[in-house]
Formats: structure tokens, C-alpha cells, sequence
């Protein structure tokens, strides 16, 4: 049996150095960490700046989150506020100071300052910001859809900015 166990963790060991994916990450930046930030993590990190893609799920716990290209998962920071939360394309959740994503959020930012290109979910924060809106929601003191007319299409979408509530529900 012991025998059969080594044989399996070599060859799990062997698939993921081939396949270049791992299911733990910890680090102090992308450069200094376990993993090499080209890794594809499917699991969970941990560090002061995480930053590795993640196309299946990865629970992302640092003060600083970040992924690079399609990215599934929850970046946040349990004991103390996660500060920036980045990524490409992100679906799940965005918890911290900043949340960014450059091309598109879904699922939900929830942070003092939330900014996506396209916006499929819940922003809920002091400032919200997405270029285009399909199916988006935001909550908040500041919240712009730049993509939205004034009051042209409403029901569907509210206004290009507004204060406490903004919306498209439509396809852009």
C-alpha cells in the first residue's frame, strides 16, 4: 500500500508539473512564491500579493489578489480588508478596498471603489464605475455606466450616472 501511495504521489506530482497547474500558492509577490506566476492555480492561495490565472476556482486570500486572463474564484482577505483586487475576466467575487477588472466582472465587487469594463452582476461601494452594463447592478454613493443614455431606455437602463442606485438590464 505504501508503495502504491508514493507511485501516485509521484505521478500527481509529475501531471502537475506537466500541466502546470497546482492547487496551493503562497507568496510575498508573483515573484517570490512556491509557484510561478504563469502557474494555473485551482485551489487556494494565500500571501501578501497573490497573482496567478485561475480558470477553474481559486480562493484567493492576500492583501493585494490578482489574475491574468479568465479567472474564476473569490479574492478577498479574511482577518483584515483585502486592499486591490485585480484581474482580467473574472467570474465570482471581488471583496476589498479596489476591485478592478479591465475587460469584465460576473458575479459581484464589493468594495469602496469598484471599476469593470463590462459589468454582469452587483457592484456595491462608495464609487462604481463599468463601461457597459448586460444585466448589472449598481449600489452606491457614485455609480456610472458610461455606456448607459440619460433616461432614454428606462426601464431597462436608469441614466450614465446616478447616486444610490444605477442599472442596465439590457444587451449592449
Amino acid at each position: 500500500m505504501r508503495k502504491l501511495m508514493i507511485v501516485a504521489l509521484g505521478f500527481a506530482l509529475a501531471s502537475s508539473a506537466i500541466a502546470k497547474t497546482a492547487g496551493f500558492q503562497a507568496s510575498l509577490t508573483p515573484d517570490i512564491a512556491v509557484q510561478d506566476r504563469t502557474t494555473e492555480i485551482n485551489g487556494f492561495s494565500i500571501g501578501v500579493w497573490n497573482e496567478n490565472p485561475s480558470p477553474e476556482f481559486q480562493w484567493q486570500l492576500g492583501f493585494v489578489n490578482g489574475t491574468t486572463g479568465e479567472s474564476v474564484g473569490v479574492q478577498w482577505f479574511v482577518f483584515l480588508p483585502t486592499l486591490f483586487n485585480y484581474a482580467e475576466n473574472h467570474t465570482g467575487a471581488q471583496l476589498g478596498w479596489v476591485n478592478y477588472a479591465s475587460e469584465s466582472i460576473t458575479g459581484l465587487q464589493w468594495g469602496m471603489v469598484n471599476i469593470t469594463g463590462q459589468l454582469t452582476g452587483l457592484q456595491l461601494g462608495l464609487v462604481n464605475y463599468a463601461k457597459t452594463a448586460q444585466n448589472g447592478l449598481q449600489i452606491g454613493l457614485v455609480n456610472i455606466i458610461q455606456d448607459n443614455e440619460w433616461f432614454s431606455d428606462f426601464p431597462n437602463d436608469l441614466a450614465k450616472g446616478m447616486v444610490l442606485v444605477n442599472w442596465s438590464f439590457g444587451s449592449k
